[in-house]
């Protein structure tokens, strides 16, 4: 059985994104995805406040935790595996969060454009 190796938005092997707090759909640090994971949480983002509060006024409350899904609540500073489509609302509204490129998966390029994503880059 062949395994695939995941990629990243730059063409390299997928980094992994955060592990404190555990980020990611699987919870093991990476951005990765699968067919279960209809949200797409395949962009690694460093959280800020002015995007905290945009998450949550469009429904989606990442600052308080839920213990029962082992979600820690984010505060900013935090790097987290956000959803490709939530990324791309806050960067049309103005408050997207800068990325990390080496731990982007590349299906989020299925949504936006590597430019948008350098454009805020981290690294």
């Amino acid at each position: 059985m062949i395994q695939m190796i995941d990629t990243n938005v730059l063409g390299a092997p997928l980094a992994p994104c955060c592990t404190d707090p555990m980020t990611g759909f699987f919870r093991d640090g990476s951005c990765r995805t699968g067919p279960d994971d209809r949200g797409r949480h395949t962009v690694c983002a460093r959280v800020t406040e002015e995007f905290l509060r945009f998450s949550q006024s469009m429904g989606n409350d990442l600052s308080t935790p839920v213990p029962e899904y082992a979600f820690p609540g984010l505060k900013p500073g935090d790097c987290w595996c956000l959803c490709v489509l939530r990324w791309r609302e806050a960067m049309l509204a103005g408050c997207a969060p800068q990325v990390r490129l080496a731990s982007t998966h590349a299906s989020a390029l299925e949504h936006v454009s590597l430019e948008d994503l350098q454009r805020h880059a981290l690294d």
